[in-house]
């Protein structure tokens, strides 16, 4: 069982959707590993300590503080404390320009990190950032693309070290859109989709990008009439919406040389698509990098305390 004495700090991803928590050791391990679903998304302002507090209170010291690095949604003007922007061209936010938040609680230290902008053209990250910065402490003169695959799904480039810019894609969203709301929906499977018509939609929107619109309908009218199963009409339609996205990325990124940070099935799709273009993509975990973006955060807060 965790103690409190063995803890050092608090380590928080804070999306739309959950909330995870990692309890830290002066050595970095991981004492305790916690989740909920009271992401951003589904919290007023108030609530995010109380929210924090059930997952974290029994962890906490009877005297004294305990510091809590947040990254992601619990900065944004609808979250716990708006976080601003750092802007592009920049390294990854760090501990010194977080926004510190006020507590009710006496025990907790709270610091959220801020997310990225980019003015032209305009875009925004939240919590991405703190994967970058976790994917340089490794990598810290890396110069190429990361993609971050996702509801969002960034693609960010990299010069020595230095965010230069990115460009979000919508495609995660857009496959629920589809799949749920359009008339779509009556023909694909909820469970699983077909590598094959995946890889073929991929391969015929990189050659055709322009077909976008005439491509979604096909997906219809296959299942109609051409014997188009549920499982193949999925997996025409995540092909469809990928194969897009990396048409237009191609264009103002280099795909040569690829980080993928996750390792869910969206992720290794997107690692499929690459491979689709000739370009063998890395595939590194998105948790344990959000992890070390973390803790390399916590490890400047004593230069920023005294």
């Amino acid at each position: 069982m965790t103690s409190e004495t063995d803890m050092d700090w608090i380590a928080v991803d804070w999306g739309t959707t959950n909330l995870r928590v990692w309890a830290q050791d002066d050595a970095g391990r991981t004492l305790a590993h916690r989740q909920s679903e009271k992401g951003m998304g589904k919290l007023s302002r108030q609530d995010f300590e109380p929210a924090l507090l059930e997952l974290v209170a029994d962890l906490l010291p009877a005297g004294g503080k305990r510091p809590v690095i947040v990254c992601g949604m619990a900065g944004s003007r609808q979250g716990w404390a708006e976080a601003p922007y750092k802007t592009v061209p920049c390294t990854p936010p760090s501990v010194e320009d977080a926004t510190r938040v006020e507590t009710t609680d006496p025990r907790l230290d709270v610091r959220i990190l801020p997310g990225i902008k980019q003015m032209s053209p305009p875009d925004v990250m939240r919590g991405e950032e703190t994967q970058i910065a976790g994917f340089l402490a490794d990598n810290p003169d890396y110069s190429g693309t990361l993609c971050l695959p996702g509801t969002h799904t960034k693609w960010v480039a990299l010069e020595n070290g230095n965010i230069e810019r990115f460009q979000t894609f919508m495609t995660g969203e857009s496959y629920a859109l589809y799949s749920s709301q359009s008339v779509l929906r009556h023909g694909l499977s909820a469970d699983a989709l077909d590598g094959a018509a995946y890889e073929a939609a991929v391969t015929r929107l990189l050659d055709k990008p322009t077909r976008f619109a005439a491509e979604l309908f096909g997906v219809r009218a296959g299942g109609l009439i051409a014997g188009l199963t549920p499982e193949q009409a999925s997996g025409r339609l995540s092909g469809i919406l990928i194969g897009a996205e990396l048409a237009a990325v191609r264009d103002v990124l280099d795909l040569s040389d690829v980080t993928l940070l996750g390792s869910d099935g969206i992720a290794k799709s997107y690692r499929t698509a690459l491979n689709c273009l000739g370009h063998d993509a890395r595939l590194l975990d998105a948790g344990t990098i959000t992890l070390k973006g973390l803790a390399l955060a916590f490890s400047r807060l004593s230069k920023v305390s005294s």
